[in-house]
């Protein structure tokens, strides 16, 4: 049975996600600034040159320059304690460049599971899976 914390926990992630598909880096940006702990530890398979929270918002520059129109759909959301995991499935359009390749007009749709760790209320810690092999194939990257 969810507690009132696995269900709020829950709800951020929610929200989180409506923000995301909002596709407004404006948005992202300030829902990643209320609902994320400034220095929250971020594993994922994505080079960056920023920590905490401006990593996050790092990513989402990033992808949304690439990926004007990604959705994000959660998939599944389980949560227990203090942890939260999403299984998203990710669609696009590449429309810039990405990971050094210039836009191809590929659509992609990959996988990828997401924990997230919550202390006082916040995402505290991510630790993250991408299918990121699927994503390269995709543009066209590797055979």
């Amino acid at each position: 049975m969810p507690t009132d914390r696995t269900a709020t926990n829950k709800a951020t992630l929610r929200g989180l996600h409506d923000a995301l598909n909002t596709r407004d880096l404006e948005v992202i940006s300030k829902t990643i600034d209320e609902v994320v702990a400034p220095n929250v530890l971020f594993h994922a398979p994505v080079p960056m040159a920023e920590t905490g929270a401006q990593a996050l918002k790092q990513v989402w520059t990033v992808l949304l320059r690439a990926f004007p129109d990604l959705h994000v759909a959660a998939e599944d959301m389980i949560a227990e304690g203090d942890k939260v995991v999403v299984r998203n499935l990710v669609t696009g359009t590449h429309q810039g460049e990405y990971r050094g390749l210039p836009p191809t007009g590929a659509s992609v749709t990959y996988g990828e599971i997401f924990i997230f760790r919550f202390t006082g209320g916040r995402v505290a810690e991510i630790r993250g899976v991408v299918d990121v092999f699927s994503q390269m194939r995709q543009l066209g990257m590797i055979p």
